[in-house]
């Protein structure tokens, strides 16, 4: 008996999985493979004192910014923040707290919670605030900080293509902490760009297999912003 995965919308894909207080994964890199529409579902549900994980807290009117605008965020386990000024406000008004990771780091600790590794060692960040009131240990002469797997209740990915069983493939930059925290989580939903029969993906050429995956939103519009535009004058 086949499983349906697909949901008419972000608010139905997140029906019955949202809940005050849990720990939620949203992926992406800046603006780039993010997972705006289940976002902006998580910001009508109303839920509160949300754990988010992410590589970036979004800026202030997109992808997790939006959370911040309303406060549903307690916590933020992240890397690189800086582009968000309500964040910036509220971590300095004392109420948002903050645990900052390097980002190799931060990736390490998602795919292990993803492969069911509790902690694991590593020289990033040892003699430094990052090291402090953590475990550390001598391998080969050289000092390593311990450092815990990450898993949540729920991971928000983004994806380019699916099929009907949530096998995944993800675009360039856009296959950043996607297919990480689609392992990492008690229950894996996932906003697509382009929804594909079943069969049309070379076995070889999927990133998340679809087991991961329990619910599925096509996107009737992508919107891809870019965060900072920067151009150069054309040669003469």
């Amino acid at each position: 008996m086949a499983i349906n995965k697909i949901y008419p919308t972000a608010t139905d894909a997140l029906a019955g999985l949202l809940r005050d207080g849990m720990t939620i994964m949203a992926g992406g890199f800046g603006l780039c493979g993010i997972p705006s529409v289940l976002i902006e579902a998580v910001r009508a549900s109303g839920v509160k004192n949300l754990t988010c994980i992410s590589n970036n807290a979004g800026v202030d009117d997109a992808g997790l910014g939006i959370l911040l605008q309303t406060r549903q965020v307690r916590k933020m386990i992240s890397s690189y923040v800086g582009e968000n000024a309500t964040f910036a406000k509220q971590y300095l008004a004392g109420e948002l707290e903050i645990e900052f990771n390097p980002q190799g780091t931060l990736a390490e600790r998602i795919r292990a919670g993803g492969a069911g590794i509790p902690a694991f060692f590593t020289r990033t960040g040892v003699g430094t605030a990052v090291a402090e009131g953590k475990e550390t240990r001598e391998f080969d002469g050289q000092t390593y900080v311990m450092e815990r797997g990450l898993k949540a209740d729920l991971a928000l990915i983004h994806a380019w293509k699916a099929d009907p069983e949530g096998n995944l493939l993800y675009r360039k930059t856009a296959r950043n902490f996607n297919p990480m925290m689609a392992t990492a989580a008690a229950v894996t939903v996932v906003e697509v760009e382009d929804l594909v029969p079943p069969g049309s993906f070379d076995p070889d050429h999927i990133i998340t297999p679809g087991i991961f995956v329990k619910r599925i939103v096509k996107l009737d519009h992508v919107e891809k912003r870019i965060e900072q535009r920067t151009v150069r004058q054309r040669a003469a």
